[in-house]
């Protein structure tokens, strides 16, 4: 496989990241953490996460720029938040020094564009976090606009294709070469595939928990038009990338119930990878390449669909009628 390098360094750096994720979320949050508002939980694993991984890539790949979600600014102005962060980058990650975290926090500076790149959201799916249900650490290599690789960390997965073990799972794709899964505790990479069906009314919609994340009356007016019948398979965060990949299910659509809304970057680059090594197929609403090269968003796009590839020109019909 291509870029091997590069996909070493990557599953070592979500492997770190998604250990110190698992560990905030199986410590800190509680039951009445979302009714209370609390987000300390969250912020804390974030920046965890971005240090962590901007660390490892910044180790391998000295000077490449990376695009990420969070900035230190936060943990420079709270000593009890930054305390906690360094004890948890510093558990999963090796010796560091406070100034050391809170720079590779801002390694994830970068302003996207051109040329060679990372990007990484530290945390895709914060209401999952907070629920103590599924989210993801997600990394992803571009290069000249286009996606070349990437890893999801989804640490409430399974390795295996059906089980409902949260053992956690390592989802790693290459575009044309090949995408694979690898549990997070360690083991052997099982080879991936998007499934084999042929026929839209067979499939299975993918899409978030939340109804603020996506627009739950188009999907069933899609449906109807597919003649898709089983029921909605939800899960958060990037996760519904993974399981487009592996065949849990055959089409995830991204359609911003919010009007004007531009997706980001980090929370695509990793799971097109993923979908696209499996075999899948991933472009916006209108069928158009996802552009990554025009900064940290996706503003030359506009929604996000993503399927087996078997029958994503009908999907595209079918958004185009029901929008």
């Amino acid at each position: 496989m291509a870029y091997e390098k590069e996909i070493a360094a990557a599953l070592e750096a979500v492997r770190k990241a998604s250990e110190l994720c698992r560990s905030v979320q199986h410590d800190l949050v509680s039951g009445d953490t979302l009714s209370k508002e609390d987000r300390s939980p969250v912020t804390i694993a974030d920046l965890g996460s971005q240090s962590v991984v901007c660390r490892e890539i910044r180790a391998a790949f000295p000077g490449e720029p990376i695009v990420g979600e969070e900035e230190s600014g936060l943990l420079r102005d709270n000593d009890e938040l930054r305390v906690k962060v360094l004890g948890l980058v510093r558990a999963h990650a090796g010796d560091i020094s406070e100034e050391e975290m809170l720079r590779s926090i801002d390694f994830g500076g970068g302003s996207g564009g051109g040329g060679r790149f990372w990007t990484v959201d530290p945390i895709d799916g914060t209401k999952g976090f907070l629920r103590g249900d599924q989210y993801a650490v997600a990394l992803g290599l571009v290069e000249d606009g286009k996606v070349v690789l990437g890893v999801l960390g989804c640490p409430n997965l399974s390795a295996v294709k059906g089980s409902d073990e949260r053992t956690g799972a390592l989802f790693a794709g290459v575009r044309g070469e090949g995408a694979f899964v690898t549990p997070l505790g360690g083991g052997e990479q099982t080879a991936i595939t998007v499934d084999s069906i042929s026929e839209p009314a067979e499939a299975r919609f993918c899409e978030s928990v939340e109804s603020a994340h996506a627009a739950h009356d188009t999907h069933g007016r899609i449906s109807t038009l597919l003649g898709i019948r089983s029921e909605p398979f939800r899960i958060d965060s990037q996760c519904k990338y993974a399981a487009v990949a592996r065949g849990d299910a055959s089409i995830y659509l991204r359609l911003s119930s919010r009007k004007g809304y531009v997706e980001k970057i980090w929370d695509h680059a990793a799971g097109l990878a993923v979908v696209e090594g499996a075999g899948g197929k991933v472009t916006d609403m209108y069928g158009k390449d996802l552009d990554f090269g025009a900064g940290s968003t996706l503003k030359n796009n506009t929604g996000v669909v993503a399927t087996n590839g078997a029958f994503h020109d009908r999907v595209i019909a079918a958004v185009g009628k029901a929008v």
